[in-house]
């Protein structure tokens, strides 16, 4: 499919088939998501896809983690017409800030931080990344939300794999994600079968 195309008649998450393997060596993600929001069509239907579990709740304020999560985080923002957090990688951001470890899906042990003049109690926060591999970088962008006394109203992401860390997340925050039930298996094994018909 032509990166800008989309059908006509577009079943529950078309989109997916848009993302591109990875071609580029195993230091790597194993796929790039991002290639879908290049498609407006494409954007638009993710979005309306993940908001659906939470058409009932009240939502002050969405989260995003750097940097991919920027993209969902901030159309997901601007449809629900609230403001955007940008929870940061160490060291870019020129205010005072709360910083939490954690290891990702690499294994590499990194930090994130968020600025301390937003969050506060009461405040209800949808959080969003792009995908969920261990869990170990919503986990930490969790933390941070909750450390400032605010309510993490739930997680949003393209794919949450059942790893120990997604099924965690699953088990104890309210989430969506675009992934059908019939194609969890591909994503948990790391390879989908959209792949085999995948043209650069």
């Amino acid at each position: 499919m032509d990166t800008l195309a989309f059908p006509t008649e577009r079943e529950k998450s078309w989109y997916l088939s848009l993302m591109a393997p990875n071609t580029q060596g195993p230091k790597l993600a194993w796929l790039d998501p991002s290639r879908l929001y290049c498609n407006s069509q494409a954007l638009s239907d993710c979005v309306k896809d993940l908001l659906c579990p939470f058409q009932n709740e009240a939502v002050d304020l969405v989260a995003g983690i750097d940097a991919m999560g920027f993209i969902l985080g901030t159309a997901i923002a601007t449809n629900l017409g609230k403001g955007f957090l940008a929870i940061r990688k160490a060291g870019h951001l020129c205010v005072q800030t709360q910083s939490q470890e954690y290891r990702d899906y690499s294994g590499r042990e990194k930090m994130l931080e968020v600025r301390l003049d937003v969050l506060r109690p009461g405040l209800r926060v949808l959080i969003v990344d792009q995908w969920i591999e261990t869990g170990g970088t919503m986990k930490a962008a969790i933390k941070l939300v909750e450390g400032q006394g605010a309510t993490v109203v739930g997680v949003a992401a393209v794919a949450i794999e059942n790893s120990e860390g997604g099924q965690w997340i699953k088990q104890k925050y309210k989430y969506s994600h675009c992934i059908p039930e019939e194609l969890q298996s591909q994503i948990d094994n790391q390879y989908l079968d959209s792949f085999k018909n995948f043209r650069s």
